[in-house]
């Protein structure tokens, strides 16, 4: 574990929910937990936070009039707490002005503030492409049929300095099979040349460098029904987060922006996807939720498939009966992180 993680995992000793090799669950308000944290000690915030939805959901979002000023609280204390290289992803959703079928500019207004008040950089803008996503708002797209379903967030890598840590090549996506084959045989398939639009291409096109860069659209489907954190959720009879995120999701940044044993950081953890990937990554992790229930529901993803229904059921109780849990007792087998299906 690295310096950054022990001091981390020091401070907050006494304060966690759960626990595992290289993480800590912790069941409190965000802008606390986080102002406890030294300066310049986390490598990455990644985060979903509740949307600014017009519909009220059970997660707690706020109004969208106080939703900007509501997360530049937290934003200013990350600025903080960031490695001079560490970067924060926030994603967020779309939504409509109430009543109108006309967008919400709040996402864009949040990406300003957080540029010119906070003094973030935006190192780039990425979009999530959920191609599963069901029609919404139901009165524009269903009933009135006057708007297409919206089926993108709006991802904003935001970074502390103007260089912040990033390898692309820990992302790379496979070749197509047509690229596959120019690079078994370039000459075949390529002649070196410039472009019309004057972007001149050499030989070395051809190469094999492991992978394709990605884009900045990001694929991926949030279609899961039967993963490990549901099936578990159902068998001890309780309620999963009804807004998980995609495990590619999180996993994407994680790999770009971190190296093994940094520090990665979620401060509105919900079914904490991102603390689970960050173990199966190799990263050290804070997740924060407010919430009792949903962190301890969070606890079933990283316990060994061969405990009963009963155990999972006293871990859950447990947790959210105030105990602080161990689960390096009970992640024994090598191949945890390998029962889920990918998603979350």
């Amino acid at each position: 574990m690295s310096n950054i993680g022990n001091i981390n995992r020091i401070l907050f000793e006494n304060g966690y929910s759960y626990r595992t090799r290289l993480g800590l669950a912790i069941c409190n308000d965000s802008l606390t937990v986080l102002s406890r944290f030294p300066d310049q000690s986390i490598n990455l915030v990644i985060t979903s936070p509740p949307f600014a939805l017009q519909r009220k959901k059970e997660y707690g979002n706020k109004e969208q009039d106080q939703y900007i000023a509501w997360l530049l609280e937290f934003a200013k204390i990350i600025n903080r707490k960031l490695t001079d290289d560490g970067s924060l992803v926030i994603d967020l959703g779309g939504a409509y002005k109430k009543g109108i079928p006309i967008r919400s500019l709040y996402n864009f207004r949040l990406l300003i503030h957080l540029c010119d008040d906070i003094g973030f950089h935006l190192a780039e803008e990425f979009f999530w492409y959920n191609p599963s996503k069901l029609p919404s708002p139901i009165e524009w797209v269903n009933k009135r049929k006057i708007r297409v379903k919206d089926s993108v967030n709006t991802i904003w890598w935001l970074s502390k300095s103007e260089y912040p840590k990033s390898d692309i090549r820990n992302v790379l996506v496979p070749y197509s099979e047509r690229m596959k084959k120019l690079i078994e045989d370039p000459a075949k398939y390529y002649t070196p040349k410039e472009r019309p639009s004057g972007h001149n291409i050499g030989s070395n096109f051809g190469n094999d460098n492991g992978g394709a860069i990605p884009s900045n659209l990001l694929q991926i489907p949030n279609s899961e029904s039967n993963s490990l954190y549901l099936r578990r959720c159902k068998e001890i009879g309780v309620k999963g987060h009804p807004a998980r995120f995609p495990e590619k999701l999180p996993a994407f940044f994680i790999k770009m922006l971190t190296h093994p044993n940094d520090l990665v950081v979620d401060i509105f953890a919900g079914s904490n996807t991102t603390g689970f990937v960050a173990e199966k990554l190799n990263r050290n992790w804070i997740s924060i939720e407010n919430r009792i229930d949903y962190v301890s529901a969070s606890s079933l993803r990283f316990i060994d498939s061969n405990f009963s229904t009963n155990k999972l059921t006293e871990i859950y109780n447990s947790i959210n009966s105030g105990k602080k849990i161990n689960l390096n007792n009970f992640q024994k087998s090598k191949t945890l992180f390998d029962l889920d299906d990918g998603e979350n």
